[in-house]
C-alpha cells in the first residue's frame, strides 16, 4: 500500500487513489483522523449505519452516549472487528472494544477503545521522495457518563483521547514528523416515548449527538494544524411491537460534518468562492453551515443519510437491512447493508455486510463482526 503525504491529502488519510480511510472519495471536506467516523459495530453497520435513536446497546457510545442510561442489564462488554477497505489493500483492520456499568437506576458510565491498523505503508512526499516503510496505527480511548431525567429522557457526554502515528502533512528539513494527538468530547441527548401507531403498540425515539468536538492535530512541529471530524448526528426511530414475539424497527439518521469546507482558489491561491478555512475550532463548527463555495445547495449536499430496519423474533434472532447515501461530490458513499443477529442466553453475535458497486466503491464486500456479553442478563 502507498500512502501519499501531499498537500491534497494532508488533512485526511488516503487509503488508495482518491480514497480516504473512512471509505469516502476525496473532496473539499477532508478532516484529519477520519477513522473516528467509521461505524465500529455490526448491528448499526447492518442498518445503514443508523444508530442515533435505535434501542440502546453496549456500542451506543459511538452513536449516542446518552442511550447508555437506558440499558437494562447491570453491565456489558462488546468486541467488534472489521477487515477494512480490502478491495484496495489487504491489511487494514478496525477493532473496537466497548463496555458499560450502571451505577444506579439513573446513572451509567462506559468506556471504549478503537484501534485502527493501516498495515504496512510506504510513505512518499509531494515530490515522490521515498520516506520509508513502516506500520502506522491510530487509536481512540473514550470514557462516558450518561444520566436519565425522568423515564423518557437522558443526556450523555464522552471524553476522547485520539492518537495517530500516521505522518501526514507538509514537512521541511526543519520539521520533524511526530504522532498527532487530540482531546475531544461528545454531547448527546436521547428521548423515547410509548405510542400507538397503525393500531399497534410502538415506541418512538429521537436522538442527537455532536461528536469529536476537539483540538486540531498536527503531524509536524510548528506544522499546519487540521480539524478532526466534528460531526452532527440527528436521528429518529420507530419500533412496532407487533405481538409478544415480533417487533420491527425503522430508523433514519442525518449526518453533517461540522468542519470548514475548503474554498475554491484561483491559480495564485486566492479564494474566489467560499471562506478561509484557517480559523478556530468554534468558528469552524459554527461557520460550517454557511461556508460552502456553492452556497446553500452545496451545504445540503454535505448531509448524508442512513436508513435502517431491524426485525426481532422472540428477542432471539434478528434480521437487519439498510441504505447509506452520501452526495457524489461529498464522498460518494452509496450502498446497501444487510446483516443478522443471534442471541443465546447472555451472548449476542452480530454480523454485517456492505453490498456496494464492485467497480465504484472501495467498501464493497466489507464485513463486520460483533460479540456482545450482557452481564446479569436474564437467561
Amino acid at each position: 500500500m502507498v500512502f501519499m503525504v501531499s498537500a491534497a491529502a494532508a488533512s485526511g488519510q488516503v487509503a488508495g487513489p482518491g480514497t480516504q480511510s473512512d471509505g469516502r472519495r476525496s473532496n473539499n471536506l477532508q478532516p484529519a483522523v477520519p477513522f473516528l467516523l467509521i461505524s465500529p459495530d455490526a448491528r448499526a453497520g447492518a442498518m445503514g449505519e443508523a444508530g442515533a435513536a435505535t434501542s440502546p446497546d453496549v456500542n451506543s457510545m459511538h452513536w449516542n452516549p446518552s442511550k447508555l442510561a437506558f440499558m437494562t442489564n447491570p453491565s456489558g462488554v462488546a468486541l467488534s472487528y472489521s477487515p477494512w477497505l480490502r478491495k484496495l489493500v489487504p491489511d487494514i483492520d478496525l477493532a473496537y472494544l466497548a463496555g458499560y456499568y450502571r451505577l444506579d437506576d439513573r446513572n451509567t458510565v462506559g468506556g471504549s477503545l478503537r484501534y485502527f491498523s493501516l498495515g504496512s505503508i510506504q510513505l512518499l512526499d509531494a515530490n515522490q521522495t521515498d520516506l520509508g516503510t513502516y506500520s502506522p496505527n491510530e487509536f481512540a480511548l473514550d470514557g462516558t457518563f450518561s444520566r436519565k431525567f425522568g423515564e423518557n429522557f437522558s443526556l450523555g457526554s464522552a471524553v476522547r483521547y485520539v492518537r495517530s502515528t500516521l505522518s501526514s502533512g507538509h514537512f521541511t528539513v526543519d520539521q520533524d514528523r511526530k504522532p498527532a494527538s487530540a482531546l475531544a468530547a461528545d454531547v448527546s441527548g436521547y428521548f423515547k416515548k410509548p405510542a400507538k401507531l397503525l393500531g399497534k403498540e410502538a415506541e418512538l425515539a429521537l436522538g442527537v449527538n455532536i461528536s469529536n468536538i476537539g483540538t486540531k492535530v498536527s503531524y509536524a512541529d510548528n506544522g499546519e494544524k487540521f480539524f478532526i471530524p466534528t460531526n452532527l448526528k440527528l436521528g429518529g426511530a420507530s419500533t412496532f411491537l407487533l405481538d409478544e414475539k415480533n417487533r420491527f424497527t425503522v430508523a433514519l439518521d442525518l449526518n453533517k460534518l461540522l468542519i470548514p469546507t475548503n474554498p475554491e482558489r484561483d491559480s495564485e491561491g486566492r479564494i474566489i468562492a467560499g471562506k478561509d478555512p484557517n480559523r478556530s475550532v468554534p468558528a469552524g463548527i459554527f461557520g460550517s453551515f454557511t461556508d460552502a463555495p456553492g452556497g446553500f445547495s452545496e451545504e445540503l449536499h454535505e448531509i448524508s443519510y442512513s436508513l435502517g430496519t431491524e426485525y426481532w423474533y422472540n428477542q432471539e434472532f434478528a434480521l437487519r437491512a439498510g441504505y447509506f447515501y452520501e452526495h457524489p461530490t461529498k464522498g460518494d458513499r452509496q450502498y446497501l447493508t444487510m446483516g443478522l443477529g443471534v442471541k443465546y442466553q447472555v451472548f449476542n453475535l452480530d454480523f454485517a455486510y456492505i453490498l456496494a458497486n464492485q467497480q465504484k466503491s472501495p467498501l464493497a464486500n466489507t464485513l463486520r463482526f460483533s460479540l456482545v456479553f450482557n452481564f446479569g442478563a436474564n437467561q
